[in-house]
């Protein structure tokens, strides 16, 4: 494995390269610059050793143009194959990553650019129906300058060809990990590369469906720092992470390692004793004690619950909301989808502004939503948001919409859902998670169709006076519970989670096993039915309405018995009025057609 480089110094800060990671992953030892690579070498440091066995490797492209621009393409092509010792700019091949076999598909930027044209776009297709026949996992490492132009539209198509070998996947329920190199753009990422289940990209690498240099020359424009580099794509919600190649194999190992792990608790989970409850603390004590600012948040419980926890970031449309933390998690040895709000705490506090979600929050928490179904994982969500951001820029973004279409989501979701209120569930942007098979709610956390701030503007036109308010909406546990707003309390330590939250988390991990375990043996379409029937009761009145309905009219008939007895004794006198009582009885129970009959 060569220096392709060729270079004796970094290309970024001209430090001398030597190092042991130049020489393993030829990324600079002083500044973390990750120079160019080549596909053998990405096996070697990703792959199990001597596990890799090549497919398709006798596949070669033709010149279906005749394409002749300085130089035939056919000319291209031999010169191409001669100086990497490749037929094509993509490997492809069965390996196994920490023993878990996958189908992996590795681009080689000396071929060509890396380009797309009709043998690597049949490759990679062929490689994911691999992947699909054998349920396997499908990893690439794409490092391409777009679609091969000596092949026109025949290269073209290849993104539609390798798109739709993507959505099969997806179906199918295979995961699908990739890895973008330097430079990853054009027709590659914007066919494959960008189907992705998770989305993995190199420090420094240049990722947009048209490099820098073009959107300059085209626009006329001066671009942003950073511009269209991997941490651009994360900061604006693109990719997930962003991960040095010395890490990589490790990551990949931990992903293929969940993605694998069982469905469902290896062992029957420990049922909770049933907890005797407390009286319910007062309305405003409750607020108090569902925002005390030391009670365990989100990323705290997370800490506690999962000892393995891949956070995965963005929307894949503009934006990451750090009020919304997602990932797929590992719970009592079970792999999980997990999707909490996230207030943060101290300075945390103004970088996840508080808990309030915004639109982005909610189409991250969406993508992971389909993911998790996609992939079979039971989903959990965590709450705790005083409520979505209430803003000129996310009622532009779309607020109510986003909200609406995470609960139409959930209602259909064919994998168990246990939803869990931790702190302050506040209107619509807690309800947006709260849709679940199983609604938990901790005791001394709060659930509640609008703040208790916002229901004192309304009423009394002064938040001022939330404290009166509290009482009246009914928003503790207790409650809610009564209500059937949620099916379970989960108990606190005395005083509040904040006091223990070790004890917090047990109790809380306790609640989450027991939940899946009966809800992992129900079939999906059941799941699902039992769902919206569970949601469709809610809010109809019958039972305690008609009782009421029925307890006024039995008050009036009473009342209008006495006053035709009293009317009937005044005129007949006092002996009639027992003769006549069963007969006027019937009448006012039974009254005969008239006016408004």
């Amino acid at each position: 494995m060569g220096d392709v480089a060729g270079k004796a110094s970094c290309l970024a800060c001209g430090f001398s390269l030597g190092g042991q990671r130049y020489k393993e992953y030829s990324v600079c030892d002083a500044c973390g610059y990750h120079l160019p690579l080549i596909a053998s070498q990405r096996l070697g440091f990703l792959l199990d050793r001597g596990s890799f066995r090549e497919l398709d490797r006798k596949l070669v492209s033709v010149d279906p143009l005749h394409f002749t621009d300085i130089v035939p393409y056919s000319f291209r092509l031999l010169r191409a194959q001669r100086e990497t010792g490749l037929r094509e700019a993509v490997l492809t091949g069965i390996a196994r990553i920490y023993g878990h076999r996958c189908v992996v598909a590795v681009s080689d930027f000396r071929f060509l650019g890396g380009s797309m044209g009709s043998v690597v776009g049949e490759k990679v297709a062929r490689a994911m129906e691999q992947a699909m026949k054998a349920r396997l996992p499908f990893v690439a490492v794409t490092s391409s300058g777009g679609a091969r132009l000596q092949e026109g539209m025949l290269s073209l198509v290849q993104m539609a060809k390798t798109s739709a070998a993507a959505a099969r996947l997806h179906a199918a329920g295979v995961p699908f990990v990739a890895i973008l190199a330097d430079p990853t753009t054009g027709g590659v990422l914007a066919s494959y590369a960008a189907q992705a289940d998770i989305l993995l990209a190199e420090p420094g690498a240049r990722i947009g469906f048209a490099g820098p240099r073009v959107v300059r020359e085209i626009t006329g424009h001066e671009l942003p720092p950073g511009f269209l580099s991997a941490e651009f794509l994360r900061d604006h919600g693109l990719i997930d992470a962003v991960v040095a190649r010395p890490s990589q194999r490790d990551t990949l190992g931990s992903i293929l390692d969940l993605l694998s792990g069982p469905r469902r608790p290896v062992i029957e989970a420990l049922r909770p004793s049933p907890a005797t409850l407390r009286p319910p603390p007062a309305g405003w004590e409750a607020v108090e004690l569902a925002r005390h600012p030391a009670r365990p948040t989100s990323v705290d419980y997370l800490g506690r619950l999962c000892p393995r926890f891949i956070e995965l970031h963005g929307d894949r449309v503009a934006a990451d909301d750090p009020a919304v933390v997602g990932g797929i998690a590992e719970l009592g040895e079970m792999t999980v989808m997990v999707i909490a709000q996230e207030r943060g705490r101290g300075d945390e506090t103004e970088k996840r502004h508080g808990g309030h979600v915004r639109p982005a929050g909610f189409r991250k928490a969406l993508r992971l939503m389909r993911l998790a179904a996609r992939l079979g994982l039971p989903l959990i969500t965590l709450i705790d948001t005083p409520g979505a951001e209430l803003s000129v820029e996310a009622e532009a973004d779309g607020l109510a919409a986003t909200i609406s279409a995470c609960l139409a989501e959930l209602s259909t979701l064919p994998i168990p859902i246990v939803s869990v209120v931790i702190g302050e569930g506040g209107s619509g942007g807690a309800l947006a998670l709260g849709m679940a098979d199983r609604a938990l709610m901790q005791e001394n956390a709060i659930y509640s169709v609008i703040a208790p701030e916002g229901a004192a503007a309304i009423l009394y036109r002064s938040k001022e006076r939330a404290h009166e308010v509290a009482d009246a909406l009914k928003l503790t546990a207790v409650d809610c519970l009564r209500l059937g707003v949620v099916d379970a309390v989960v108990p606190e330590p005395s005083g509040g989670a904040h006091h223990d939250p070790d004890l917090a988390a047990s109790q809380l991990q306790s609640a989450l096993l027991a939940a899946l375990a009966d809800l992992t043996r129900q079939p999906a379409r059941k799941l699902v039915a039992t769902r919206y029937e569970k949601y469709r009761r809610l809010g109809r009145y019958d039972t305690r309405l008609h009782k009421l309905l029925t307890d006024r009219l039995e008050q009036f008939r009473e009342q209008a018995t006495e006053a035709v007895r009293q009317i009937i004794e005044t005129l007949r006198g006092p002996e009639a009025s027992e003769v006549l009582d069963e007969e006027v009885r019937s009448e006012v129970a039974h009254p005969g057609p008239g006016p408004g009959n």
